[in-house]
Protein backbone atom coordinates (compact mmCIF):
# COMPACT_ATOMS: atom_id res chain seq x y z
CA UNK A 1 0.00 0.00 0.00
CA UNK A 2 2.90 2.37 0.62
CA UNK A 3 3.79 2.37 -3.09
CA UNK A 4 0.16 3.02 -4.03
CA UNK A 5 -0.08 5.87 -1.51
CA UNK A 6 2.98 7.52 -3.00
CA UNK A 7 1.66 7.03 -6.53
CA UNK A 8 -1.72 8.58 -5.64
CA UNK A 9 -0.07 11.87 -4.74
CA UNK A 10 2.19 11.73 -7.79
CA UNK A 11 -0.82 11.27 -10.06
CA UNK A 12 -2.75 14.06 -8.32
CA UNK A 13 -0.25 16.55 -9.67
CA UNK A 14 -0.77 19.30 -12.22
CA UNK A 15 1.49 21.86 -13.85
CA UNK A 16 -0.77 24.39 -12.11
CA UNK A 17 0.06 24.43 -8.37
CA UNK A 18 -3.46 25.52 -7.43
CA UNK A 19 -4.94 22.45 -9.15
CA UNK A 20 -2.44 20.19 -7.40
CA UNK A 21 -3.34 21.70 -4.03
CA UNK A 22 -7.08 21.27 -4.60
CA UNK A 23 -6.72 17.74 -6.00
CA UNK A 24 -4.58 16.58 -3.10
CA UNK A 25 -6.80 18.17 -0.47
CA UNK A 26 -9.02 15.14 0.20
CA UNK A 27 -6.24 12.65 -0.51
CA UNK A 28 -4.26 14.26 2.29
CA UNK A 29 -7.27 14.02 4.60
CA UNK A 30 -6.76 10.25 4.62
CA UNK A 31 -9.49 7.65 4.42
CA UNK A 32 -9.68 3.88 4.61
CA UNK A 33 -8.21 3.28 1.11
CA UNK A 34 -10.68 0.40 1.01
CA UNK A 35 -10.80 0.20 -2.79
CA UNK A 36 -7.06 0.12 -3.57
CA UNK A 37 -6.55 -2.34 -0.73
CA UNK A 38 -9.09 -4.66 -2.35
CA UNK A 39 -7.28 -4.33 -5.70
CA UNK A 40 -4.06 -5.48 -4.05
CA UNK A 41 -5.76 -8.33 -2.17
CA UNK A 42 -7.55 -9.60 -5.28
CA UNK A 43 -4.30 -9.47 -7.26
CA UNK A 44 -2.87 -12.07 -4.88
CA UNK A 45 -5.30 -14.56 -6.46
CA UNK A 46 -3.24 -14.44 -9.66
CA UNK A 47 0.34 -15.17 -10.60
CA UNK A 48 1.36 -11.50 -11.14
CA UNK A 49 0.32 -9.74 -7.92
CA UNK A 50 3.25 -7.33 -8.10
CA UNK A 51 2.58 -6.19 -11.68
CA UNK A 52 2.80 -2.45 -12.27
CA UNK A 53 -0.70 -2.58 -13.78
CA UNK A 54 -2.06 -3.68 -10.39
CA UNK A 55 -0.71 -0.55 -8.70
CA UNK A 56 -2.02 1.62 -11.53
CA UNK A 57 -5.46 0.02 -11.22
CA UNK A 58 -5.41 0.66 -7.46
CA UNK A 59 -4.80 4.34 -8.19
CA UNK A 60 -7.58 4.41 -10.79
CA UNK A 61 -10.27 3.23 -8.38
CA UNK A 62 -9.17 5.47 -5.51
CA UNK A 63 -8.85 8.59 -7.66
CA UNK A 64 -12.29 7.87 -9.14
CA UNK A 65 -13.70 7.48 -5.63
CA UNK A 66 -12.09 10.66 -4.34
CA UNK A 67 -13.35 12.60 -7.37
CA UNK A 68 -16.88 11.47 -6.53
CA UNK A 69 -16.44 12.77 -2.96
CA UNK A 70 -15.77 16.30 -4.25
CA UNK A 71 -19.08 16.19 -6.11
CA UNK A 72 -20.90 14.53 -3.19
CA UNK A 73 -19.88 17.31 -0.83
CA UNK A 74 -21.21 19.97 -3.19
CA UNK A 75 -24.53 18.13 -3.56
CA UNK A 76 -24.79 17.59 0.21
CA UNK A 77 -23.54 21.10 1.06
CA UNK A 78 -21.11 19.37 3.42
CA UNK A 79 -18.73 21.46 5.51
CA UNK A 80 -16.44 18.60 6.58
CA UNK A 81 -14.97 15.50 4.99
CA UNK A 82 -12.72 13.05 6.87
CA UNK A 83 -12.36 15.54 9.71
CA UNK A 84 -11.09 18.31 7.42
CA UNK A 85 -12.78 21.13 5.55
CA UNK A 86 -14.59 19.83 2.49
CA UNK A 87 -13.25 21.20 -0.80
CA UNK A 88 -16.39 23.26 -1.35
CA UNK A 89 -15.95 24.74 2.13
CA UNK A 90 -12.23 25.42 1.77
CA UNK A 91 -12.52 26.75 -1.79
CA UNK A 92 -16.00 27.02 -3.30
CA UNK A 93 -18.52 24.90 -5.20
CA UNK A 94 -17.07 25.72 -8.62
CA UNK A 95 -13.54 24.71 -7.63
CA UNK A 96 -14.82 21.55 -5.93
CA UNK A 97 -16.82 20.48 -8.99
CA UNK A 98 -13.98 21.19 -11.40
CA UNK A 99 -11.46 19.42 -9.16
CA UNK A 100 -13.72 16.37 -9.10
CA UNK A 101 -13.87 16.55 -12.89
CA UNK A 102 -10.08 16.84 -13.07
CA UNK A 103 -9.70 13.74 -10.90
CA UNK A 104 -12.12 11.83 -13.12
CA UNK A 105 -10.07 12.90 -16.14
CA UNK A 106 -6.88 11.79 -14.40
CA UNK A 107 -8.37 8.38 -13.58
CA UNK A 108 -9.42 8.05 -17.24
CA UNK A 109 -5.88 8.89 -18.35
CA UNK A 110 -4.50 6.18 -16.08
CA UNK A 111 -7.13 3.70 -17.24
CA UNK A 112 -6.18 4.28 -20.87
CA UNK A 113 -2.67 3.06 -20.04
CA UNK A 114 -4.20 -0.24 -18.87
CA UNK A 115 -5.73 -1.01 -22.26
CA UNK A 116 -9.14 -1.20 -24.00
CA UNK A 117 -10.65 -3.78 -21.63
CA UNK A 118 -9.88 -1.60 -18.61
CA UNK A 119 -11.37 1.42 -20.38
CA UNK A 120 -14.59 -0.51 -21.10
CA UNK A 121 -14.84 -1.69 -17.49
CA UNK A 122 -14.22 1.81 -16.14
CA UNK A 123 -16.84 3.32 -18.47
CA UNK A 124 -19.46 0.79 -17.39
CA UNK A 125 -18.56 1.33 -13.74
CA UNK A 126 -18.78 5.09 -13.99
CA UNK A 127 -22.17 4.84 -15.71
CA UNK A 128 -23.50 2.74 -12.83
CA UNK A 129 -21.93 5.00 -10.20
CA UNK A 130 -23.57 8.14 -11.60
CA UNK A 131 -26.90 6.38 -12.17
CA UNK A 132 -26.83 5.40 -8.50
CA UNK A 133 -26.20 9.00 -7.49
CA UNK A 134 -29.08 10.20 -9.66
CA UNK A 135 -31.48 7.55 -8.34
CA UNK A 136 -30.59 8.64 -4.80
CA UNK A 137 -32.15 12.03 -5.54
CA UNK A 138 -35.57 10.65 -6.56
CA UNK A 139 -38.30 8.89 -4.63
CA UNK A 140 -39.25 5.29 -5.47
CA UNK A 141 -41.79 5.06 -8.27
CA UNK A 142 -45.47 4.19 -7.72
CA UNK A 143 -45.71 0.65 -6.38
CA UNK A 144 -41.92 0.35 -6.09
CA UNK A 145 -40.55 -1.14 -2.88
CA UNK A 146 -38.55 1.63 -1.11
CA UNK A 147 -36.01 -0.90 0.15
CA UNK A 148 -35.49 -2.37 -3.33
CA UNK A 149 -35.04 1.15 -4.71
CA UNK A 150 -32.49 1.95 -2.02
CA UNK A 151 -30.53 -1.24 -2.60
CA UNK A 152 -30.36 -0.36 -6.31
CA UNK A 153 -28.91 3.02 -5.34
CA UNK A 154 -26.32 1.36 -3.09
CA UNK A 155 -25.35 -1.20 -5.73
CA UNK A 156 -24.72 1.56 -8.26
CA UNK A 157 -23.24 4.28 -6.11
CA UNK A 158 -21.00 2.09 -3.95
CA UNK A 159 -21.07 -1.53 -5.09
CA UNK A 160 -20.06 -0.85 -8.69
CA UNK A 161 -16.64 0.69 -8.00
CA UNK A 162 -15.80 -1.84 -5.29
CA UNK A 163 -16.74 -4.66 -7.69
CA UNK A 164 -14.36 -3.11 -10.21
CA UNK A 165 -11.65 -2.89 -7.56
CA UNK A 166 -11.76 -6.66 -7.08
CA UNK A 167 -12.09 -7.21 -10.82
CA UNK A 168 -9.10 -5.06 -11.72
CA UNK A 169 -6.97 -6.71 -9.06
CA UNK A 170 -7.76 -10.22 -10.25
CA UNK A 171 -7.52 -9.28 -13.94
CA UNK A 172 -4.17 -7.48 -13.80
CA UNK A 173 -2.84 -9.88 -11.18
CA UNK A 174 -3.13 -12.66 -13.75
CA UNK A 175 -6.02 -14.68 -12.28
CA UNK A 176 -8.09 -17.03 -14.43
CA UNK A 177 -11.35 -15.79 -16.03
CA UNK A 178 -13.28 -17.93 -13.53
CA UNK A 179 -11.56 -16.25 -10.59
CA UNK A 180 -11.97 -12.78 -12.12
CA UNK A 181 -15.72 -13.37 -12.47
CA UNK A 182 -16.07 -14.70 -8.93
CA UNK A 183 -14.10 -11.85 -7.37
CA UNK A 184 -16.09 -9.26 -9.34
CA UNK A 185 -19.29 -10.61 -7.81
CA UNK A 186 -17.56 -10.83 -4.43
CA UNK A 187 -16.62 -7.16 -4.71
CA UNK A 188 -20.18 -6.12 -5.49
CA UNK A 189 -21.50 -7.92 -2.42
CA UNK A 190 -18.75 -6.63 -0.16
CA UNK A 191 -19.26 -3.12 -1.53
CA UNK A 192 -22.96 -3.27 -0.77
CA UNK A 193 -22.23 -4.57 2.73
CA UNK A 194 -19.73 -1.73 3.21
CA UNK A 195 -22.35 0.94 2.54
CA UNK A 196 -25.05 -0.81 4.55
CA UNK A 197 -22.72 -1.17 7.54
CA UNK A 198 -22.27 2.61 7.30
CA UNK A 199 -26.05 2.90 7.59
CA UNK A 200 -26.00 0.92 10.83
CA UNK A 201 -23.08 2.96 12.19
CA UNK A 202 -25.00 6.18 11.51
CA UNK A 203 -27.48 5.11 14.18
CA UNK A 204 -25.56 2.78 16.47
CA UNK A 205 -22.13 4.41 16.62
CA UNK A 206 -20.58 6.13 19.57
CA UNK A 207 -18.92 9.26 18.21
CA UNK A 208 -15.84 8.78 20.39
CA UNK A 209 -15.30 5.28 18.97
CA UNK A 210 -16.29 5.78 15.34
CA UNK A 211 -15.36 9.40 14.74
CA UNK A 212 -18.83 9.89 13.24
CA UNK A 213 -21.68 12.06 14.51
CA UNK A 214 -24.54 9.66 15.28
CA UNK A 215 -27.73 10.19 13.31
CA UNK A 216 -26.28 12.45 10.61
CA UNK A 217 -28.17 10.71 7.79
CA UNK A 218 -31.23 10.52 10.01
CA UNK A 219 -31.20 14.27 10.61
CA UNK A 220 -30.77 14.96 6.90
CA UNK A 221 -33.60 12.63 5.92
CA UNK A 222 -31.30 10.30 3.96
CA UNK A 223 -32.83 6.80 3.63
CA UNK A 224 -30.79 4.07 5.30
CA UNK A 225 -31.27 0.33 5.74
CA UNK A 226 -32.39 0.33 9.42
CA UNK A 227 -34.77 3.25 8.86
CA UNK A 228 -36.40 1.63 5.83
CA UNK A 229 -36.77 -1.64 7.72
CA UNK A 230 -38.29 0.18 10.70
CA UNK A 231 -40.71 2.03 8.43
CA UNK A 232 -42.00 -1.32 7.17
CA UNK A 233 -43.21 -2.20 10.69
CA UNK A 234 -46.94 -2.75 11.24
CA UNK A 235 -46.59 -3.07 15.02
CA UNK A 236 -48.88 -0.53 16.77
CA UNK A 237 -46.14 -0.07 19.38
CA UNK A 238 -44.03 1.63 16.70
CA UNK A 239 -46.55 4.42 16.11
CA UNK A 240 -44.40 7.06 17.82
CA UNK A 241 -41.26 6.01 15.92
CA UNK A 242 -43.08 6.10 12.59
CA UNK A 243 -44.51 9.51 13.44
CA UNK A 244 -41.05 10.85 14.23
CA UNK A 245 -39.56 9.40 11.04
CA UNK A 246 -42.10 11.40 9.05
CA UNK A 247 -41.00 14.68 10.66
CA UNK A 248 -38.20 17.17 10.07
CA UNK A 249 -35.57 16.13 12.61
CA UNK A 250 -33.69 19.41 12.87
CA UNK A 251 -35.00 19.72 16.41
CA UNK A 252 -32.36 18.23 18.73
CA UNK A 253 -34.88 16.77 21.18
CA UNK A 254 -36.85 14.98 18.45
CA UNK A 255 -33.63 13.78 16.86
CA UNK A 256 -32.41 12.33 20.17
CA UNK A 257 -35.76 10.64 20.76
CA UNK A 258 -35.92 8.93 17.38
CA UNK A 259 -32.28 7.87 17.64
CA UNK A 260 -33.00 6.23 20.99
CA UNK A 261 -36.10 4.45 19.64
CA UNK A 262 -34.23 3.18 16.59
CA UNK A 263 -31.33 1.84 18.63
CA UNK A 264 -33.79 -0.31 20.59
CA UNK A 265 -35.82 -1.38 17.56
CA UNK A 266 -35.64 -4.90 16.03
CA UNK A 267 -34.84 -3.24 12.69
CA UNK A 268 -31.27 -2.76 13.90
CA UNK A 269 -30.72 -6.49 14.38
CA UNK A 270 -32.54 -7.15 11.12
CA UNK A 271 -30.21 -4.75 9.31
CA UNK A 272 -27.12 -6.30 10.91
CA UNK A 273 -28.30 -9.77 9.88
CA UNK A 274 -28.84 -8.55 6.31
CA UNK A 275 -25.31 -7.16 6.11
CA UNK A 276 -23.75 -10.31 7.57
CA UNK A 277 -25.73 -12.39 5.06
CA UNK A 278 -24.27 -10.35 2.17
CA UNK A 279 -20.78 -10.93 3.55
CA UNK A 280 -21.48 -14.66 3.82
CA UNK A 281 -22.66 -14.71 0.19
CA UNK A 282 -19.43 -12.99 -0.79
CA UNK A 283 -17.35 -15.54 1.12
CA UNK A 284 -19.13 -18.42 -0.60
CA UNK A 285 -17.84 -17.11 -3.92
CA UNK A 286 -14.29 -17.58 -2.68
CA UNK A 287 -14.57 -21.36 -2.98
CA UNK A 288 -13.18 -20.82 -6.48
CA UNK A 289 -9.84 -20.17 -4.74
CA UNK A 290 -7.73 -22.85 -3.06
CA UNK A 291 -7.60 -22.76 0.71
CA UNK A 292 -4.72 -20.66 1.89
CA UNK A 293 -3.62 -17.18 2.87
CA UNK A 294 -5.22 -15.35 -0.08
CA UNK A 295 -8.64 -16.89 0.42
CA UNK A 296 -8.38 -16.38 4.17
CA UNK A 297 -7.48 -12.70 3.74
CA UNK A 298 -10.45 -12.10 1.45
CA UNK A 299 -12.77 -13.91 3.88
CA UNK A 300 -11.49 -11.75 6.73
CA UNK A 301 -11.91 -8.64 4.58
CA UNK A 302 -15.61 -9.48 4.08
CA UNK A 303 -16.11 -10.17 7.79
CA UNK A 304 -14.46 -6.91 8.83
CA UNK A 305 -16.64 -4.93 6.42
CA UNK A 306 -19.82 -6.51 7.82
CA UNK A 307 -18.98 -5.98 11.48
CA UNK A 308 -16.91 -2.80 11.48
CA UNK A 309 -17.38 -0.13 14.12
CA UNK A 310 -15.78 2.79 12.27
Amino acid sequence: MAAVETALFEHASSRAPYVTEAARHLLAAGGKRFRPLLVLLAAEAGDRPDAEEVRTAACVVEITHVGSLYHDDVMDEAALRRGSDSANSRYDNLVAILTGDWLFAKSSELTAALGPEAVRIQAETFTRLVEGQILETVEPGPGEDPLAHYLEVVAGKTGSLIATSARYGALFGGASPEVVAALTEYGELVGTAFQLSDDILDIASDSAESGKTPGTDLREGVPTLPVLMAKASTDPADARLLELLSLDLDDDALHAEVLDLLRKHPAMDEARAYVVARAQEAKQLLTVLPEGSVRSALETFADVVATRTA
